[in-house]
């Protein structure tokens, strides 16, 4: 059965709106909620970027029955591993064992800012595999001490754990990193709908596993207003992840995508009043297979009319389709 979630997206929110947003999407009939973890928002006319963790953990206390993901966090640079376990850990039994750590390998817009620059990508997941040996040794229990090409850990141990312990889902974006981190994780994320990564997937793990995939819609009455939005604040998802992830602030977004019009934002994202081009849009990844299909609305201020919708229309028509 398909599971359909809601984004707390933290780029274009403050975290009391985020918080209410999170017990309206529950009320709305969501299954789960992921919520994105930036220092920066990709423009600046998106204009937030609180904390991720400061709200999960507000979220945990709002929310009663959704499971809750952050989608994602980068545990490499900007966090050092150790400390994501532990903030991990902590949201887990605030949430009664509903949370999932959603982990990958970053973007320069949220990494540099600590300074160390910003390493190719098969540095970075060399990285990331050390990240998550760190993170599944302390969710173990007792010390932990490693010592790494890129991390070194002294006696650490996570002193409230839950049971049973964290699951780990970690972005892949090909048959590399598929090969690499799915016999190391619980549960995978991808942003295409590539029955082929879920192939490769299911192919290394010896039990079935979720995997979750994204996809951004702008709901608004006036479909114009939708494409106008839509373009204003998410026509940085027209880049791909392969270079998204390499600019490194909203200025470089800006520029990258002056080029793009509205007419090529709508052709990617379903805009507008109608459930019939957002399920479009969705049923490819659950015939690729994935099993959980987080929703992004866009526009911070354009949630309330949207979870009406999705409760009343939206929800409802998904199921249908996915043969619920």
């Amino acid at each position: 059965m398909v599971r359909f979630g809601y984004t707390l997206m933290t780029e274009q929110a403050g975290p009391r709106e985020l918080v209410r947003f999170a017990t309206e999407a529950e009320r709305a009939g969501f299954d789960f909620e992921v919520v994105s973890d930036h220092y920066f928002p990709w423009l600046d006319e998106q204009g937030h970027a609180p904390n991720a963790w400061s709200v999960l953990g507000a979220v945990t206390q709002a929310t009663e029955r959704v499971e809750l993901m952050t989608y994602v966090t980068c545990p490499i640079m900007r966090y050092h591993p150790a400390v994501v376990a532990q903030q991990a850990a902590t949201v887990q039994l605030l949430s009664a064992n509903r949370f999932t750590l959603g982990i990958g390998a970053g973007e320069n817009l949220n990494e540099h800012v600590v300074g160390r620059g910003w390493p190719p990508v098969n540095v970075r997941h060399e990285m990331l595999a050390e990240a998550i040996q760190i993170i599944g040794g302390l969710f173990d229990g007792g010390y932990v001490n490693y010592s790494g090409r890129h991390f070194r850990v002294d006696s650490a141990k996570l002193w409230d754990l839950s049971e049973p312990r964290v699951p780990i889902a970690t972005a892949v974006s090909g048959a590399q990193s598929v090969g690499l981190f799915a016999p190391m994780s619980d549960a995978m994320i991808a942003v295409e709908p590539d029955a082929r990564l879920v192939e490769e997937w299911d192919s290394l793990r010896r039990a079935e596993s979720a995997k979750f995939a994204q996809l951004p819609v702008c709901w608004d009455p006036d479909r114009e207003a939708a494409v106008r939005r839509a373009h204003e604040q998410f026509r940085w998802f027209a880049g791909g992840w392969k270079v998204n992830a390499e600019l490194p602030g909203p200025p470089a977004f800006a520029a990258a995508t002056r080029f793009i019009t509205e007419e090529d934002v709508a052709e990617n994202i379903p805009c507008g009043p109608d459930v019939d081009p957002i399920v479009a849009a969705a049923k490819p990844f659950w015939e690729a297979g994935f099993t959980h299909v987080a929703l992004v609305q866009i526009g911070g201020d354009h949630q309330d009319g949207f979870f009406s919708f999705a409760r009343d229309h939206l929800l409802p028509a998904l199921r249908r389709a996915a043969g619920h």
